[in-house]
């Protein structure tokens, strides 16, 4: 059942981006993890990120000055299948993409290498530490959560990624203006992911106007692709719900 208030939902007093999960890393990832994690991992530290010099090799001939480069920070990227696609499909925008799991760093580190990306660093650290400690005040140019784990189970919502200390914390870093994605195929989450957005206070709803007969939910924008796990999803009835929200 949904809770009746944000007030009836129980978060921990600390938040964590992440429940680390076993995998098995494969060669090829290793491979990967050997050959380009050099020059795509960045390391957590606890200072502000110099943009510039972190995606110093991004920008092409012909592109804006690196400094000027818009960057999108990415939470939890799974195996990396979306944010190659969105990387590729937007080369002159920087992603800096938070992701503990290490199968899905070395599967994203082999999508870079195949498809030649140069615009994503990848930082195997909690995101909320990132944000606190890397990330300087309205630094962003937009940031995506897509598919959080949605822990079903009413006792574990509390461990739910998405949550007012964090959104605030979130919305803080991005520039006026820039974007919050996020996607769930949950419902009862996407109820509560839009209770919470619409409680910050530095952001509003894009799609309220725009899209009134969609109760507060954006139509998916083109730039995030449908992966093989969705569209599984979708041919058995399942929902997914987009939330695109402003930062003012």
């Amino acid at each position: 059942m949904r809770p009746q208030s944000l007030a009836d939902v129980a978060f921990p007093k600390t938040i964590k981006s992440f429940v680390r999960r076993a995998g098995r890393t494969t060669s090829g990832q290793t491979k990967a993890f050997d050959e380009l994690g050099p020059t795509f991992l960045l390391p957590y530290q606890p200072a502000p990120l110099d943009f510039a010099a972190a995606f110093a090799d991004a920008a092409a001939a012909g592109d804006p000055a690196n400094s000027s480069r818009p960057t999108v920070l990415e939470i939890g990227f799974g195996m990396g299948e979306a944010t190659a696609h969105i990387a590729e499909l937007l080369p002159g925008t920087n992603f800096l993409c938070c992701e503990v799991h290490e199968p899905g760093v070395g599967a994203l580190l082999k999508r870079i290498g195949a498809q030649r990306l140069r615009n994503i660093r990848i930082c195997a650290h909690d995101a909320v530490e990132v944000i606190d400690h890397m990330l300087p005040q309205q630094s962003l140019a937009g940031a995506h959560i897509f598919f959080p784990d949605p822990w079903h189970k009413k006792k574990h919502n509390k461990r739910r990624l998405i949550q007012a200390p964090l959104i605030a914390k979130l919305a803080a870093r991005l520039k006026v203006g820039a974007y919050l994605h996020c996607a769930t195929d949950w419902q009862p989450y996407a109820e509560q992911i839009l209770d919470v957005l619409n409680a910050e206070p530095l952001l509003k709803n894009t799609a309220s106007e725009k899209h009134p007969e969609l109760l507060g939910y954006a139509p998916k924008p083109h730039y995030r692709p449908l992966t093989k796990f969705e569209n599984r999803g979708l041919k058995l009835g399942h929902g997914v719900w987009d939330l695109v929200f402003e930062r003012v």
